[in-house]
């Protein structure tokens, strides 16, 4: 009989343990997925200011060069 219950409380106790390993490797897929998805914003932002960044160089350019100023 006390083997019996030593199996059932060991048992217990790694069921339970493996229960907590799961719960933390789904924690830990959810925070992995809400970094990627703030990288990718914050790329698509700098990739946005990097763009309007070249568009505005650009007009510069444009508009020094009707002025007849002379740039880099």
């Amino acid at each position: 009989m006390k083997r019996f219950l030593g199996v059932l409380v060991a048992s217990m106790f790694l069921a339970s343990a493996a229960y907590a390993a799961d719960a933390v490797k789904e924690e830990k897929k959810a925070d992995a997925k809400a970094d990627s998805k703030d990288a990718k914003a914050k790329d698509a932002k700098a990739k946005d200011a990097k763009a309007k960044d070249a568009k505005a160089d650009s007009k510069d350019a444009k508009a020094d060069s009707k002025d007849g100023t002379k740039t880099k």
